[in-house]
């Protein structure tokens, strides 16, 4: 109990420590709760110029963005740093604000994601009810629907006709797959021609282009459906920052499709082929 009590006295002595500092916080200082506002905002604005490169690439845009928060505020940079300075020699009380400004932070961020995702998650449940068996998405975001571990698609001869190229390609980019996790993400193209199933397939497996080519005519025969899919095994982990933009399929030029490689951006594709008439 004794010790208890000296705890106790050491800890009300440290508070009326912090309580004095406060009160002798000179005039031209910030008071903390506005103080907390204020960095607050910096912070937003600092992430900004992180991010988005393209729109402040110049230190004129940059201090503009920051100018315009000390303006919403009603003080000037000099304010700024006359408080900044003030508080970073009171080094517990700055602690308390940083801590409190960055639990807000988080909490904002959280916030944002949530909604996102909800968002997103009605966007595509709207989409999956509403389109065709050959819809392909212009991105997918794994982990974001209630089946988040990919998607499929399926055209018919009429739709694979209306194409003018004799080939094709479906294809995508792939970002956020950290480089030593191990997610077993496979895109696969199953092309039906009247005697002959190609299936056509690569591993997702780096932050790069795939494109997996599709030809409306081989040997004696012609494409009469072609379905493929992009997935992650089931039993794994879905995480939400893997994601797959420009996906597309789109007609190509004979002589790309010429002098195509049967390795794409490092990824080796797998062909198999069967015959129909050979299956009893």
């Amino acid at each position: 109990m004794r010790f208890k009590s000296i705890a106790y006295f050491f800890l009300i002595i440290l508070s009326g420590e912090i309580i004095l500092s406060c009160s002798n916080r000179p005039k031209e200082v910030l008071n903390r709760k506005k103080m907390e506002q204020l960095m607050y905002d910096i912070y937003v604005a600092e992430s900004m110029i992180e991010n988005d490169y393209a729109s402040f690439d110049s230190p004129e845009k940059k201090e503009a963005l920051i100018n315009e928060v000390f303006r919403k505020h009603g003080i000037t940079p000099s304010q700024w740093d006359t408080s900044l300075s003030w508080y970073s020699d009171h080094v517990d009380i700055y602690l308390k604000m940083n801590d409190s400004v960055k639990s807000r932070l988080k909490r904002e961020q959280l916030r944002i994601e949530r909604m996102i995702s909800q968002e997103y998650s009605r966007e595509q449940e709207l989409n999956r009810r509403n389109r065709s068996r050959s819809y392909i998405p212009s991105s997918y975001i794994f982990g974001l629907t209630e089946d988040g571990s990919g998607f499929s698609f399926q055209l018919s001869k009429p739709e694979i006709d209306q194409y003018a190229s004799a080939n094709l390609d479906f294809h995508f980019d792939a970002i956020g797959i950290p480089v030593r996790a191990s997610y077993d993400i496979q895109s696969m193209l199953i092309l039906e021609y009247k005697d002959t199933t190609v299936y056509r397939s690569v591993s997702v497996s780096s932050n790069t282009h795939y494109s997996l080519p599709i030809s409306k005519y081989i040997t004696n025969d012609t494409l009469q459906s072609a379905s493929g899919f992009v997935k992650m095994r089931k039993n794994q982990f879905v995480p939400s920052f893997i994601q797959l933009y420009n996906i597309s399929l789109a007609e190509s030029s004979q002589e790309k499709q010429r002098s195509r490689s049967s390795e794409i951006s490092g990824e080796k594709i797998i062909d198999h082929t069967i015959l129909t008439d050979s299956i009893q």
